[in-house]
Formats: structure tokens, C-alpha cells, sequence
């Protein structure tokens, strides 16, 4: 006679979850717990992959909280990320005559073809300082989740 055994979480596991991640010093940045829940999978990049590790070996029907520190999440803040580019640079990245206020985001082309956005921090007559840190680097964060199904 087998015994039932409870689904966990695996790499390649499809969830429908409850979660939240909030800022410790502040409030939600996301949540389903007051809307339906969110069904995905894993390993797809429905969610960050450090979110993913959270969730490895969870059983159906667990509610957790982690408290993650920044270097277990988005990481440090890297001062080598704040840019300051010429304004006569920015042309091709914005609109003719367009001015920039603090806390903007920008989208760059990147020379692969890719995209990234920075932030404008500050700016002068000649120039525009950007951070193109993610906008969580830096801050200690709480994960929490509820499994609700596991396929």
C-alpha cells in the first residue's frame, strides 16, 4: 500500500501561488493575495530566479515569508551602474527638444541589440547622470507565498 505523498516545488514545476514582495522599508511592490492567484511556471522567467530558489522543495499548501537581504536579491547597489552622459548623446535615445526631470526612465539601445533603462539622478547644462542599477539593488526585501497547486 503507497502512501500519498504531497507535490513539491521543482525546477520545472507549474504553480498557482499567492505571493507578495515588499520592500522592508516600505509597502507591497507586488500582490495577488487580495486578487486571484497567479498560475506559472517555473524556469521560464515568469519569476526572478532568486524568487525561484525560494520556492524549491515548498509543498502544496505552505504559506511562507522570507526576508531576503539585497545581496540575496536584486544585489548591491553598484556606483560603477551611475553614468553621466553627454546631452548631445542623448539625441537618438529621445525626442528633439525633450527635457529630462529627475527620476525619468530612459531606454538605451545597447550595441548587441538589446535595451536597458536608466534613471535620470541629476542633470546640468551638458550632461545627464543616469542609474542603470535595477531599481530594487540595494534594498532588503520580503517574499512571501502561499502554494496553493502544484502540477
Amino acid at each position: 500500500m503507497s502512501i500519498p505523498t504531497t507535490p513539491v516545488v521543482t525546477p520545472t514545476a507549474y504553480l498557482t501561488l499567492h505571493y507578495r514582495l515588499a520592500a522592508t522599508d516600505g509597502g507591497d511592490l507586488v500582490s495577488t493575495f487580495n486578487e486571484k492567484p497567479a498560475t506559472l511556471q517555473l524556469g521560464t522567467g515568469q519569476l526572478a530566479p532568486f524568487l525561484e530558489d525560494c520556492l524549491m522543495g515548498l509543498e502544496e499548501g505552505v504559506h511562507r515569508t522570507f526576508d531576503l537581504q539585497p545581496e540575496q536579491a536584486f544585489g548591491p547597489r553598484n556606483p560603477d551602474l551611475l553614468q553621466r552622459i553627454a546631452r548631445g548623446a542623448l539625441g537618438e535615445q529621445s525626442a528633439d527638444g525633450e527635457d529630462y526631470a529627475i527620476g525619468d526612465m530612459v531606454e538605451f539601445s545597447a550595441p548587441s541589440g538589446g535595451r536597458f533603462t536608466g534613471v535620470v539622478r541629476a542633470f546640468d547644462a551638458t550632461s545627464v547622470l543616469f542609474d542603470f542599477n535595477h531599481p530594487l539593488a540595494g534594498k532588503a526585501l520580503t517574499f512571501e507565498v502561499k502554494i496553493i497547486g502544484i502540477l
